[in-house]
């Protein structure tokens, strides 16, 4: 399913996303919950259904990773967190309980090992480093790259994706919730947090995207999240072709519309002329009126003139990316 019918929001932009983007903020992530993955075949079940490598995944690090159809299409973006003997996931709320139970059916192979979501867990996002610091001290200066991790005492403290401005970011995972003491720095809402994750680049799976995309359309590989060195797992053959072959001919691309009238949700058709070129994959809306979203756009049409179905006077401006896609730029792709 690719969603390229879902008509486009008929509710107006109202105050949403702060302009300019807040510079430090601490932001409870609801629309997202935690999972733990416990027992003796912990890693092997996950090594053959996720595109990372369980090796690579322990303590202080915790990369990206992809659940994919045997048609190589992804249905969970997620991340992965060591804890203990156990592997902590994330997931969209909306999404999470299909993904536990499509992956329930292969954990049956695998006796004694269980699968749960934490409902008194909870994530926070961090904008800057003003609130991370108050956490970690001195210790913070050890996360210098995406996926690096702290063990803290109220949790366990990742490291993200800046945004293309620069604007660090981290998220606080904590399997049992706590309130934890970050001073003064102000409470905002989800939406600068999703703001910020266009920003950065990151997409968020939603019932209009889930199943409909190879990870490399959404750019996953460039967030480490694909390890096309690892053995088998559900859909690898698929994205390994796609990769060593030179076969992405669309990929995630992020936009900003001046004057958005409504807010475009996911799924919705990216129009060059009458012809399709992609669908939204995240939006979000600021307080001006304005919108940014990330969408899979053909490489052959990113550069040509694009407008968000019913929002015929709104054109897309392409906004930069914190990282480079390769494969759009006539580089060789990185083997990760």
């Amino acid at each position: 399913m690719t969603g390229t019918e879902t008509p486009v929001s008929a509710t107006p932009v109202y105050a949403s996303a702060e302009v300019p983007l807040p510079t430090s903020g601490r932001i409870l992530l609801s629309n997202r919950v935690l999972v733990r993955i416990s027992g003796p075949g912990t890693d092997k079940f996950l090594q053959g259904q996720l595109s990372q490598d369980l090796g690579d995944v322990k303590t202080g690090f915790s990369p990206r990773a992809a659940g994919a159809t045997p048609k190589g299409r992804a249905y969970c973006l997620t991340r992965l967190v060591r804890d203990g003997d156990d592997v902590l996931m994330d997931l969209p709320s909306e999404l999470a309980e299909a993904t536990m139970a499509h992956l329930r059916k292969y954990m049956m192979l695998f006796r004694g090992t269980t699968m749960t979501e934490h409902t008194g867990g909870r994530i926070t996002g961090l904008l800057g480093t003003d609130a991370a610091s108050r956490l970690a001290g001195e210790q913070l200066n050890s996360l210098e790259a995406a996926g690096d991790t702290l063990a803290l005492d109220c949790g366990l403290l990742i490291r993200t994706e800046n945004t293309a401005d620069g604007v660090s970011r981290y998220e606080l995972w904590q399997a049992s919730a706590s309130d934890v003491d970050v001073g003064n720095i102000p409470e905002k809402t989800l939406s600068d947090w999703q703001a910020s994750e266009i920003a950065a680049g990151v997409p968020m799976l939603s019932t209009a995207s889930s199943d409909a995309y190879v990870p490399q359309m959404l750019n996953w590989q460039h967030l480490g999240g694909v390890h096309f060195k690892k053995g088998c797992y559900t859909g690898q053959e698929i994205i390994a072709r796609m990769h060593f072959l030179g076969q992405l001919k669309k990929s995630l691309f992020r936009f900003r519309i001046a004057e958005a009238s409504s807010l475009p949700v996911p799924g919705t058709s990216i129009m060059a002329g009458e012809r399709s070129v992609g669908e939204i994959v995240n939006a979000v809306g600021f307080t001006d009126g304005s919108c940014e979203l990330l969408a899979v756009i053909r490489h052959d049409a990113a550069s040509g003139e694009l407008l968000a179905k019913g929002l015929p006077h709104a054109v897309l401006e392409q906004r930069p990316l914190p990282y480079s896609v390769t494969e759009r730029e006539g580089s060789e792709p990185k083997d990760t």
